[in-house]
């Protein structure tokens, strides 16, 4: 499936700006600061900090918070693996909650049962375009002073109770890989309302320059005085080189421009998806639950499958599916401490001590930690939202209806 469609003469004339521009890398170019801005306006949100994904987003999330060895980090067992990883990047432990069943999205009574002594954040993920339960996770970090990073990379525009995702949280960390809502490729954003956090992320993510504004990466052009003295001292912290480059920030701006009607879409073909299992009285598909005072953005389409109800397996319909015209279903990841990596502790030796004496907590990444995710992810199916417009997804819901049918004979 091609989204070229996506891309138009808008990010074609803000690259000729870059290209006309000397070519400037974000420390001195205006298209990343042109992106920050239109971005956190969008989302409501004071700063915006661009990068170069969004797993190095939610690393520089953690590092600006001072997450660090023996620490705890809370994140839902339902997740791309990054969510992870970039706790263990810290040489921190990562600590897994469970899922509600019928929203798919982190548990806070679970979360409750995992805080202990050495929890510093949790990291709640937004998923299918749908954001968790955020008031009871926020009113468990005001109790026990932890930071709460929302991983948004796949809700961007995801309303809670009247609030936008991104300007929710105490950060929030959203993708602009190529299947989300917009795109620069690769690439992703902080956002926050804390100027001495926005600092702190975006030290890190540029070397740990010193002078850096919680509004502005543009070093070499804040600081050029500076950096032409033989004695000047630029590095007061440790940090990476996370940057975004100016060509990626140009189409990120051409696509915030656009984003509502990318969301609208999105919404409306899930709506067709949904209509018709109500139509078809379809009982094995059951779509995830939008609970009162969420508007979900729908990153995917996503339903559970009752393979007894339907009288075939999860890949037997998602075959069915394809021969009628479908796109495909796309699974859940496994639940993150199955992975190899995470269940043979492969990471172990590199700095996380979660199995060292010294450290404290006791963590297992074993089957039945999470009894919840791990009954709900083998049956999750994804339908992709991601079309030009109906026409080009009626097709693709006449074929769910024509599988659900021939379910029924």
């Amino acid at each position: 499936m091609k989204n070229t469609w996506r891309f138009d003469e808008k990010e074609l004339e803000y690259i000729q700006e870059v290209l006309q521009s000397d070519f400037m890398s974000s420390t001195v170019g205006n298209m990343n600061q042109r992106f920050e801005k239109a971005y956190a306006a969008k989302c409501g949100a004071r700063y915006a900090v661009s990068m170069n994904s969004g797993t190095s987003t939610m690393h520089a999330c953690l590092a600006a918070v001072g997450v660090g060895p023996g620490d705890e980090v809370i994140v839902p067992a339902l997740t791309v693996i990054s969510t992870a990883s970039v706790v263990l990047h810290q040489n921190a432990v990562p600590v897994f909650a469970d899922i509600d069943p019928e929203t798919f999205t982190i548990d806070p009574d679970d979360v409750r049962k995992k805080i202990t002594p050495r929890t510093r954040a949790i990291i709640p993920v937004s998923l299918y375009g749908l954001c968790c339960d955020f008031d009871p996770i926020l009113e468990l970090a005001a109790e026990h002073g932890l930071t709460v990073i929302e991983d948004a990379a796949q809700a961007h525009m995801a309303g809670y109770k009247g609030r936008t995702s991104g300007a929710i949280c105490h950060m929030t960390s959203v993708s602009f890989e190529n299947s989300k809502h917009i795109t620069t490729g690769d690439g992703g954003m902080v956002t926050t309302d804390d100027e001495r956090l926005a600092v702190a992320v975006r030290k890190f993510a540029t070397l740990g320059y010193a002078g850096l504004r919680a509004d502005d990466g543009r070093v070499r052009k804040i600081l050029k005085d500076e950096l032409q003295s033989p004695g000047y001292e630029r590095h007061d912290g440790f940090g990476w080189n996370y940057r975004m480059p100016e060509v990626a920030a140009a189409v990120g701006l051409a696509q915030v421009e656009k984003m509502d009607r990318f969301v609208a879409m999105r919404q409306k073909i899930a709506a067709m998806y949904a209509a018709v299992i109500r139509e078809e009285g379809c009982g094995f598909l059951i779509p995830q639950k939008n609970p009162e005072g969420h508007e979900n953005t729908y990153f995917t389409f996503a339903a559970r499958f009752d393979a007894a109800k339907a009288g075939r397996s999860w890949r037997d319909f998602r075959d069915l599916y394809k021969r009628y015209g479908g796109d495909g279903i796309y699974a859940a990841w496994l639940p993150v401490y199955l992975e190899p990596v995470m269940r043979e502790y492969r990471f172990y030796g590199k700095g996380c001590p979660v199995r060292c004496p010294l450290y404290a907590g006791h963590v297992e990444y074993a089957r039945g930690l999470c009894p919840v995710t791990e009954e709900v992810q083998p049956t999750l199916m994804q339908f992709v939202n991601n079309y030009r417009d109906e026409q080009e997804a009626a097709p693709k819901v006449e074929a769910l209806r024509q599988a659900i049918r021939e379910c029924g004979k």
